[in-house]
Order: C-alpha cells, then structure tokens, then sequence
C-alpha cells in the first residue's frame, strides 16, 4: 500500500497594498519559496502605460486605452531574479520600472474598462492556483475567493523613504516622492472602480516597524496555517 502523502494542493495567495508597501518583493520572495508563479499585476499596468505612451494616446482616453489593451499581449516570464515583462513579444523589465512609466501606469489604472480587461488577464493566468498575486484589488475583486489574502501597509513617509532609496541615483527630492506617493494614494483609495481597500477576510499586516524578514516570515505563517488546513480536509 502507497502511503505516500499527496502533494499539498496549489493555492492562491492575494497581496493588496498601497504604492511602496514592499508587496512586489514579498511576492518575489514567496514565489521562489513556494515555487509559484509570481503574477506581477503592477508591471502589466506598465506595460499597457508605455504602450499608450509611446502611441502617443492620451491617458485620460478610456476608449482608445480600452482598445490598445485589447490588441495587446502581456507576457509574464518567471525568473529567478524576477520577471522578464515582454509586450507584444518585445522585451521592456527594465523600460517599465523608469518614473515616466510608473506615472502613466497609476493614470490608467483609474479608467474601469481597463481594469475589467486586466482582471479578465490576471484570472485566465492565476486560474489553475499555484500562484502569487500582488496589486491593489487581487483579494477584493480578481480573486476574491483566494485561500490567503494579506493586505500590506506602512506609513506614507516610510514607503515614500523606501521609494526614494530604490533609485538613489535619480534627481527627485525625497519629499516630491512623498507629495505624488499621497497623489497616488488618494487616486487609488478614492477611484469608482475596485478602490484601494482591504478585503473583509483579508490580513492586514503593517510594515511601518518592521524589515522585510519580519514580513516575509509573518506571512510565510499565514500561509503555511492555510496550507496546512486545506491539506487536512482533502484528506479527510
């Protein structure tokens, strides 16, 4: 007799939070830990930004924005430094992290049509599980059903500071960083489409005082009491 123990069923693991909460790194790091896929919402936001920019579409344009989406194709490569990003079989990871592009992709986040096309994407990738998702509306509207949802936070002046230490080298004074960080803020918190909230079963865990292992092994318990829980009632 096969006393094997099944392998523990894939999950999917939601991580909403505001610009500068450190969710990408958690993702990364969680994605390589429990080899998942990390499904990097914020850079197919990017990616659609610096399409519409180098078209020269207007940002505030939902119907042209709505149909460049369509007509676009967002690829996701995992690796173990983090994710190739390819538009249109185009290569742009490096393109998409540059201040230009992180501007436009929050200015084309507000517009519903665009959302809907990016939460039909996101669902159709983290489908099958065996996922780790991060943005802003992963537990309250593209996966509202997932088996973990954390919801990172910090203060503004702390993610402002960690934004401005990211890109060092780029001459923007540190409170520019906090004044369009509390611009983007009140775009998400307050947009009528999947604003910025925690889900209701969601887990909040504030970073403000805390350093990215803390985090990470915070989380990493939350998952593994999940994990657990769900292997103990498919072998029940």
């Amino acid at each position: 007799m096969d006393k094997t123990r099944p392998a523990p069923r894939k999950i999917i693991i939601a991580i909403d939070g505001p610009a500068g909460s450190g969710k990408s790194t958690l993702a990364s790091l969680l994605a390589r830990k429990y080899n998942y896929t990390n499904i990097e919402t914020g850079a197919m936001y990017r990616a659609l930004a610096l399409k519409a920019l180098e078209a020269g579409i207007s940002l505030d344009d939902e119907a042209a924005l709505s149909n460049l989406a369509r007509n676009s194709r967002i690829e996701l490569q995992a690796r173990p430094e983090g994710n190739r990003v390819l538009l249109d079989g185009k290569d742009i990871t490096g393109r998409i992290r540059e201040q230009d592009v992180t501007d436009a992709a929050s200015k084309i986040s507000v517009h519903p049509a665009v959302r809907e096309w990016m939460v039909h994407s996101q669902r159709a990738m983290g489908a099958g599980g065996g996922v780790v998702m991060e943005g802003r509306d992963i537990g309250t509207k593209v996966f509202p059903h997932a088996e973990v949802k954390i919801f990172l936070d910090a203060a503004p002046e702390v993610r402002s500071n960690r934004r401005f230490l990211q890109n060092p080298v780029v001459a923007t004074p540190e409170q520019s960083v906090l004044e369009e960080l509390r611009k983007r803020d009140l775009r998400d918190r307050t947009r009528a489409n999947s604003p910025l909230v925690p889900a209701a079963d969601a887990i909040v865990i504030d970073s403000t005082n805390l350093n990215l292992e803390q985090v990470f092994n915070r989380t990493v318990e939350i998952i593994e009491s999940v994990v657990h829980s769900v292997s103990h009632q498919t072998t029940r």
